[in-house]
């Protein structure tokens, strides 16, 4: 009895992932079609069409570099407030540690909804709706807490007797912080980055409260285009996220692996 159910988790997990991954990869034939309606058709005739149509079209090509920019500026402000969240906890008393860490991660455990309509209310009243910088805030806002999450699992790998080491030989705060600290937990640093990067490029509820006529996300543009029509650019671009989450994901966890392996090698 005991070798059968070592398997049935492991067949509950591939299932799980099969069911998950299966309507992604159902977008990727219909992003091919040669025709204007969705239809999966046979790889003898699938086209770019749609590809070129979501890089030449004027406003899938806007909505696209907007998600872009937006994202990058977003996952650059949540890790700077990440990281700075998780070293500066860790002069925190322990006591107090976990009441801060509960505060910093609160983003995770708000409904979107409601996160949004209290964006809404509050940027609306420093004119920042409809604005790259109002956007940046929100998404930044998102991705905090997987930034500090990361950095701060990073830091509790890390071995104190270093930074004594560093200041017993001379070296300042600072430079400890330059030189020893943030080498040994850049790995989660960019793991952070890029996670919270994903976090903004996808999210669309709160974009669909921030945006404006004049600055639209894709997630946003895809979704006004389901409700319009049927155009399978709709699908080239969800095909396109899809693989840009799925590559972002990749480094992410990479990064952390490298760092996983590169301690047990030390230990």
């Amino acid at each position: 009895m005991m070798p059968h159910r070592r398997h049935v988790l492991p067949v509950f997990a591939v299932l799980l992932a099969v069911t998950i991954v299966l309507p992604i990869l159902a977008v990727i034939p219909v992003s091919f079609t040669p025709t204007s309606s969705f239809a999966i058709s046979s790889p003898e005739s699938w086209s770019p069409r749609w590809y070129r149509e979501l890089l030449t079209n004027p406003v899938w090509l806007d909505s696209l570099v907007s998600s872009l920019r937006i994202a990058l500026l977003a996952a650059l402000v949540a890790t700077v407030a990440g990281t700075m969240a998780a070293l500066g906890l860790r002069r925190v008393r322990r006591t107090h540690r976990v009441v801060a860490r509960a505060l910093v991660t609160l983003p995770l455990l708000i409904p979107l909804v409601v996160l949004a309509v209290g964006l809404y209310a509050m940027l609306i009243r420093t004119q920042l709706v409809g604005t790259t910088a109002g956007f940046v805030l929100a998404h930044a806002l998102l991705g905090l807490p997987l930034a500090f999450i990361t950095v701060s699992a990073s830091l509790d790998a890390l071995d104190d007797n270093l930074e004594q080491a560093s200041r017993g030989l001379g070296a300042g705060p600072v430079t400890t912080m330059r030189l020893i600290v943030l080498p040994l937990v850049a790995p989660g640093v960019i793991a952070g980055a890029l996670f919270a990067f994903v976090v903004s490029f996808n999210e669309v509820v709160i974009a669909g409260f921030l945006g404006s006529p004049y600055l639209r996300t894709l997630p946003i543009e895809m979704y006004s285009s389901m409700t319009r029509s049927t155009d399978p650019t709709v699908a080239a671009a969800a095909t396109f996220v899809a693989a840009l989450t799925v590559i972002t994901a990749a480094f992410a966890l990479a990064a952390m692996s490298w760092r996983r392996r590169h301690l047990t090698r030390k230990d």
